[in-house]
């Protein structure tokens, strides 16, 4: 990312600084239990860091709009407990080993505590919403819950074969851009934003996971293991088939097809490489295309902002797409 990136990036934090740092705080004290592994668990994941852009979204948003209350803080900390979570257990499914360059958190304590762990954290976030006492909160988070597990699942199905463009944006929905989306719409909600308004704050968000995820499914095949933290092509490794890969799918020849199908199927790159792979995507200028369709996803967020009041919080709203599709991990 180029030095005003950068610049911007921070700039862009700043604006929300205190707030996240309070966000930072309660979701310390919110991972907590008399049982001792459960806090264990919690502080390791918390110390592991993360970018926490969906709580940043969920404070931009309701800022957005001039709220001034606390429960940006809270709802804030909830959705990252659930980001969170979720991390949890798709480390157990995903048999992770790494995690932001760190032993992913099963490899220490073992699947059965890490799942209760990850089913805690549910369940506290759950807990922690009700203070809002507000029924469009609780909805929101049960059918997000809902969503995310049935993309987990439906994935889990789909391991190892060869999926359809329409079924993997389907999947990235569920799995990343529905908690963006809900991040959004919840800072509306805290802000008393209009229907029409809700509509357009979800729809950034949906936009920007999209945009998020497939960037992040690209740095999985291009960038290094220093950078990500964890080891390269894991999506392939676990029988993954992800926006560039399905693009080369659609265009390469038998024998480039049945290369890829191998590693999906086996899981495991006995015979082709890495780089073989590669290779195949480039030839087609897949790697290319996800990054074009990263983009467009960026830009039809930022078109969802036209009609809000013009401030420094949707001058930051209009820069984070560029963030995502840019970064390098």
């Amino acid at each position: 990312m180029n030095k005003l990136a950068t610049t911007t990036s921070k700039e862009i934090f700043d604006l929300v600084r205190e707030d996240m740092a309070a966000i930072e705080r309660e979701f310390g004290d919110y991972s907590m239990s008399s049982v001792q592994t459960i806090t264990e668990i919690g502080e390791y994941l918390r110390q592991g860091g993360g970018k926490r852009l969906r709580p940043a979204l969920l404070l931009l948003a309701a800022k957005l709009l001039n709220y001034k209350g606390s429960g940006a803080v809270r709802l804030g900390a909830v959705v990252e407990i659930i980001h969170t979570a979720t991390l949890v257990h798709d480390d157990i499914i995903d048999e992770a080993q790494m995690r932001r360059g760190r032993p992913s958190p099963n490899t220490i304590w073992g699947n059965p505590k890490c799942v209760l762990a990850g089913d805690w954290l549910y369940m506290q976030a759950f807990q922690i919403s009700l203070e809002e006492r507000n029924l469009e909160v609780l909805d929101l988070l049960t059918e997000l819950t809902k969503q995310m597990v049935e993309g987990e699942l439906l994935q889990i199905e789909k391991l190892g074969s060869l999926i359809t463009r329409d079924s993997h944006l389907d999947l990235i929905y569920r799995k990343t851009a529905c908690l963006f989306a809900v991040c959004m719409q919840l800072g509306g909600v805290l802000a008393g934003a209009t229907s029409e308004q809700q509509e357009l704050l979800r729809e950034y968000g949906r936009a920007i996971g999209m945009a998020f995820q497939i960037t992040d499914d690209v740095l999985d095949l291009t960038a290094s293991e220093v950078v990500l933290g964890k080891p390269v092509a894991s999506d392939l490794r676990e029988g993954k088939a992800t926006l560039a890969v399905i693009h080369a799918l659609e265009r390469c020849s038998a024998d480039e097809r049945a290369r890829i199908q191998t590693v999906l199927e086996q899981r495991a790159f006995n015979g082709v490489t890495h780089q073989d792979i590669l290779a195949i995507l480039n030839r087609y200028d897949s790697i290319a295309a996800a990054s074009q369709e990263a983009a467009k996803f960026a830009q039809l967020a930022v078109e969802q902002l036209e009609t809000f009041p013009e401030n420094d919080f949707k001058r930051a709203l209009l820069w984070l797409p560029l963030f995502v599709v840019s970064r390098e991990k």
